[in-house]
């Protein structure tokens, strides 16, 4: 049994849920959600609480029941206060700038920027050696986030590259001179 699942998740005030269609869409100041439901999960909205169930007991509606009451809890907080994943370079003559606010252009030692575009439900800020991605998708803040770290992962000897914002590399010691 899902402990996530089993406990109704309270709505904000000021947050619509809707469920039609099999697909489950929230409403909130910041901007609205949608997200299309496996045919072995329910939603219900009752006593402004929203509930997670599942409509057949498979192992399949068990393994997905915690994972959809985990998205939902997502979606209600997003579209209250939008989430903020941080980047940080870190690398002599490293930089970053937003161009036009449609795309990043990271300079990490290759011999060419690297530009990439931000998704249009995402926006990005930079502040020195910062890249804060923000948006009300709690999944495309991670997945975009993943994909700028992923184009100069931290390097264990030097711990020149970028990195989420607090994230401790582990150095590895360099080649020794004999003597």
């Amino acid at each position: 049994m899902s402990r996530i699942g089993k406990k109704p998740l309270p709505i904000p005030s000021g947050v619509e849920v809707s469920v039609l269609d099999g697909a489950v869409t929230i409403k909130g100041k910041a901007g609205s959600l949608t997200r299309p439901l496996h045919p072995t999960i329910d939603v219900t909205v009752e006593n402004n609480n929203l509930t997670v169930s599942m409509t057949k007991h498979s192992r399949l509606a068990r393994a997905l029941w915690g994972t959809y009451a985990s998205h939902m809890q997502n979606m209600l907080a997003g579209v209250v206060t939008p989430f903020v994943k941080k980047l940080e370079l870190q690398g002599i003559g490293y930089k970053v700038e937003l161009v036009g606010g449609k795309q990043i252009k990271l300079i990490v030692g290759f011999s060419h920027p690297v530009i990439m575009d931000i998704p249009a439900d995402l926006s990005a800020t930079v502040e020195k050696n910062i890249i804060s991605i923000i948006g009300i998708d709690k999944d495309a803040v991670g997945h975009f986030a993943a994909k700028v770290r992923a184009v100069k992962k931290p390097e264990p000897y030097k711990g020149k590259g970028i990195r989420y914002e607090g994230e401790v590399v582990r150095m590895k010691e360099g080649k020794k001179a004999g003597a």
